[in-house]
């Protein structure tokens, strides 16, 4: 798989912040706290999303797939680079490993563990952050809406 190029841990976390502006879009409207964003091999936004699940009652509106929808039809995403503030579930890091998503990174995997493992073993490249603020933010909502967590994540 093309591998884009390197990514210093500064633009990693700029780049965070606009998924997790995202991610209180998506709180402050009622849905889940979970924000995406797509960037072009060169750094470019392409797209950027939040989880619309509650909102649009569409149990396929996660926050990788918003983003995703958001960057509009590309000819190639090798070397493209998936923002999202929780680890990827099973079906949005079967989004990226489908479209060749390069790179994926990750605001927290305290609160969920998805597939981003698979993808590690699949050649995507996974910067995996350990962002305090993710972790703060999940852990609230999960503690003060355990049924819609669980709904969303399958339980």
């Amino acid at each position: 798989m093309h591998q884009p190029t390197p990514l210093d841990e500064a633009t990693a976390r700029t780049w965070l912040a606009g998924a997790v502006e995202e991610a209180r879009t998506g709180l402050a409207e009622g849905g889940i706290p979970i924000g995406a964003a797509l960037h072009g091999p060169d750094g470019t936004l392409l797209g950027r999303g939040h989880n619309r699940r509650v909102q649009d009652d569409d149990p396929s509106a996660h926050a990788e797939t918003a983003a995703f929808r958001a960057a509009g039809r590309q000819r190639t995403y090798r070397g493209t680079t998936m923002v999202t503030t929780l680890s990827p579930c099973w079906y949005c890091s079967g989004l990226v490993r489908q479209f060749g998503i390069s790179r994926v990174v990750i605001g927290e995997a305290v609160t969920f563990h998805g597939g981003h493992d698979w993808l590690a073993a699949q050649g995507v490249e996974i910067v995996l952050l350990d962002d305090p603020g993710c972790v703060a933010m999940m852990r609230d909502f999960i503690a003060e809406n355990p049924a819609l967590w669980n709904e969303d994540i399958g339980a």
